[in-house]
């Protein structure tokens, strides 16, 4: 996908709790030369019982430990990335590659993790890849703010997110960061075409295909809830577990028409089963264009994450439909106004790096700085 495009970033998950950061480091250094600088790496801890079990762990590490791991593997990371190589290290001359004095080993030695270093691939554009986040937690949100410099948010209604966006910005400045250099964007599922009654009833066709049970069973694993322990006729919105009940009552509120409508299992599982504990807009151009606009409006995020039920039927759809009606309000870009993942999310004008106030930015080795050193020595 890389070798075709230009300007599209490529954002990839991996677990700072089962990957070794030498070599997480050196994979995404790679992608990041090949791609020319349109890297991120969705940076998580993992959260499944039966991941610690098929690699190699009796049992998950706990919650509040696995971000601590994870705050020292971006610190490794960041070491090997930013550190290992001075800016003028390669020269790629008649002599040599690069000058001698000009890679050093980082020697990182922590509580979980051990990296000497150099890294062995020569740094990218970016040097460390811009990084995603979706931390909720408290441990997680410290986290986040402390790394990330784009955030996912989850939540049905943007009253409530607008509350997770003005935390998060008041976190970021008490980390000695820029609130506006951490970017938020919601989950949100889009079904689209040309009228309201066409993009209802393709929403129903795919709830038609949907396994309601395997529904369930996700949102089990979401929340530790087992639904099958509920009656089917009950209503969850009085009588569930309390995490389901303020689940429900976020649906009820951004839900035409749900007020009178019986939360039971079933109901439950219709609202998970296409798109996912995310906000829906289904209509045409216009509603959802609307109702993206109330979000952006309403909440303060940047930007969404979309999610689909048919791939790349509803991409497809978001194309032919919404773009022209997004673009003729002027809410849309024209063209990407770089090249690069973090110059795109976060402007231009400070090249494609780590911006200072990012705690990644105090491990850069410049040129400058060495010479600064040897004018000193000197006098």
């Amino acid at each position: 996908m890389a070798a075709v495009t230009k300007k599209l970033s490529f954002g990839i998950t991996a677990s700072t709790t089962y990957e070794n950061p030498f070599l997480l480091a050196r994979r995404f250094a790679t992608l990041d030369h090949l791609t020319k600088g349109r890297v991120a790496w969705n940076a998580v801890t993992s959260h499944l019982e039966s991941a610690a079990k098929n690699l190699g762990l009796e049992t998950q590490v706990p919650h509040d430990e696995r971000y601590q791991m994870a705050d020292e593997y971006l610190t490794a990371t960041y070491k090997l990335w930013e550190g290992s190589w001075r800016d003028d290290a390669v020269v790629k001359d008649e002599k040599q590659y690069a000058v001698p004095g000009r890679v050093r080993y980082v020697n990182h030695e922590g509580k979980y993790f051990k990296t000497a270093g150099p890294l062995t691939t020569e740094p990218s554009i970016q040097r460390t890849p811009f990084i995603f986040q979706a931390g909720a937690s408290t441990a997680g949100k410290a986290f986040a703010t402390k790394h990330a410099e784009c955030l996912f948010l989850a939540g049905m209604d943007p009253q409530a997110v607008r509350k997770s966006v003005e935390d998060i910005h008041r976190l970021a400045a008490e980390q000695g960061r820029d609130p506006k250099s951490v970017k938020t964007i919601a989950g949100i599922s889009i079904i689209v075409d040309e009228t309201d009654e066409k993009a209802q009833a393709k929403y129903e066709e795919y709830l038609s295909y949907a396994d309601l049970e395997g529904s369930l069973t996700l949102f089990g694993g979401w929340t530790g809830t087992d639904l099958s322990l509920i009656n089917d006729d009950d209503d969850l919105k009085f009588t569930g577990p309390g995490a389901i009940q303020s689940l429900v009552s976020t649906w009820s509120a951004t839900i035409p028409g749900s007020d009178n409508v019986k939360w039971t299992k079933a109901r439950v599982a219709r609202e998970l089963a296409i798109g996912g504990p995310h906000a829906k807009a289904i209509g045409s151009p216009t509603t959802v264009a609307d109702i993206l606009q109330h979000w952006v409006d309403e909440s303060g995020i940047d930007g969404f994450s979309l999610s689909y039920a048919v791939n790349p039927g509803d991409y497809e759809d978001m194309v032919k439909w919404l773009l022209p009606e997004l673009r003729r309000r002027g809410v849309f870009w024209e063209d990407y106004g770089a090249s690069t993942t973090r110059e795109n999310y976060l402007g231009d004008e400070k090249g494609p790096r780590l911006r200072d106030d990012h705690p990644g930015s105090k491990f850069k080795w410049t040129a400058e700085e060495k010479e600064c050193r040897k004018r000193k020595l000197d006098s």
